[in-house]
């Protein structure tokens, strides 16, 4: 079993290069992987899920690469 990270939210916005507002949009627009709650106040994202999100992105910009 492969160990798994998590990722609080100034993590993720560095690491996708994405604002607050950003986030929070596509989280609502489904279109961003959902935080888990840890606690009353606190949340983390799966460090995979944000890996695979940025390899969805880097496949969809090679795709729009070869259309062009």
């Amino acid at each position: 079993m492969s160990a798994k990270f998590f990722l609080r939210k100034q993590d993720v916005i560095e690491r996708c290069a994405i604002s607050p507002s950003t986030l929070h949009r596509q989280i609502q627009a489904g279109q961003f992987p959902a935080p888990v709650q840890l606690g009353p106040r606190s949340v983390a994202w799966y460090e995979d899920e944000i890996e695979c999100w940025i390899t969805a992105k880097m496949q969809e910009r090679d795709q729009l690469a070869v259309v062009i």
